[in-house]
């Protein structure tokens, strides 16, 4: 064999390895950050065939073993992708506007943003909110200076959920509409905070909003997955027993297809409005090439979908998220997602690991 074919080998095992490594069921952070590039593994999985009918096309039991497992991760990784796509069925339904222009009182436009807490673009995000006017907004990683620099919001948003916090997780939430009930809750770690509020529309139907914002497993965040995991569960699980249309929205720190999220909507019956749609990559606005949806919406059966939109960088590394949801209580042709297996008794386990309150 040459160098060349050596390399594509050592090449096709490394790319196999993290493709695959996810699937173990440890929360150790080396083994929880590849449920994230994806996308990327896809490509690199391409790449390496590429490169295999270029530069070598040996049918040496070893190079099939490695142009195999290559193959195998491509079409896992694209398994993974494609409820993303337009080929997948739509998980929430798509709501036209009313032909005689009225003004529509089950409507509701949220705007989800983390901004970066060292992030000095503050008259951008300003002028992002007074550009698109939603009726909630919700501001991740703010701390005091982040809250007077966007006060201003304070007079077209009376009712606020103020926490700014020094560690990245403070959270700033503004609304137009009236809040019947509110509470800044800390659900496993007490400096992580996550709210819960209750939205009267202007119909008067309430809408129960879950905000969150969970650590991720990093070297510099947290050595494990269990905490951020079991914040969603925990949320997933109060959310199956409310009765009322649900919305969880914020930086959840996982992506939208790792077992995680898929558990925490099995077990919250939410659905996402991304599938079917695109994959809404958030994180990093700074590297095209380093991309991955972080920034969520789930919404209950109660909901049909009027626009979701990705908007413009303001000198965070996360892209802003917006969308426009019809509260439509008429009943729709849409299965559920339902807890399958294990899931009841893997959400306890996580739960209780990590002594979530």
């Amino acid at each position: 064999m040459s160098n060349i074919e050596y390399f594509l080998i050592g090449y096709a095992f490394f790319i196999t390895t993290i493709s695959f490594i996810h699937l173990i069921r440890v929360d150790a952070w080396w083994i929880r950050i590849w449920d994230f590039p994806h996308l990327q593994l896809t490509l690199l999985s391409a790449l390496g065939l590429l490169g295999w009918l270029g530069l070598s096309r040996s049918t040496d039991w070893l190079m099939m073993l490695a142009v195999g497992g290559l193959l195998a991760a491509m079409l896992y990784e694209a398994w993974l992708i494609y409820p993303f796509t337009p080929l997948h069925r739509k998980q929430v339904k798509y709501l036209r506007k009313r032909k005689d222009g009225g003004k529509e009182q089950n409507l509701i436009r949220i705007l989800n943003a983390n901004i970066y807490m060292e992030n000095t673009h503050c008259p951008d995000v300003l002028k992002l909110v007074q550009k698109h006017e939603p009726d909630v907004v919700m501001i991740l990683e703010a701390n005091q200076r982040w809250k007077e620099a966007l006060q201003p919001l304070e007079a077209a948003y009376p009712y606020q959920i103020l926490h700014p916090l020094e560690n990245t997780y403070g959270l700033l939430f503004y609304s137009r509409l009236p809040l019947r009930h509110h509470e800044v809750r800390f659900l496993v770690q007490d400096d992580i905070p996550s709210i819960y509020a209750q939205l009267e529309m202007e119909s008067g139907q309430v809408v129960h909003f879950y905000g969150i914002h969970p650590m991720p497993p990093s070297p510099t965040e947290h050595y494990r997955s269990t905490e951020r995991d079991a914040e969603l569960l925990v949320v997933g699980k109060e959310v199956r027993n409310q009765k009322g249309p649900v919305i969880v929205a914020g930086d959840l720190n996982d992506v939208a297809w790792s077992h995680t999220t898929r558990l925490f909507q099995r077990i919250s019956g939410l659905l996402d409005p991304r599938v079917g749609r695109g994959l809404y990559n958030t994180f990093h606005a700074r590297y095209f090439f380093m991309r991955w949806p972080l920034d969520h919406f789930f919404v209950s059966h109660h909901f049909k979908l009027r626009k979701i939109r990705r908007l413009p960088n303001c000198g965070s590394d996360h892209f802003p998220m917006l969308i426009a949801l019809v509260y439509s209580p008429e009943p729709v042709d849409q299965e559920t997602p339902e807890p399958e297996r294990d899931d009841l008794q893997e959400t306890e386990e996580i739960i209780e690991k990590s002594d979530a309150d």
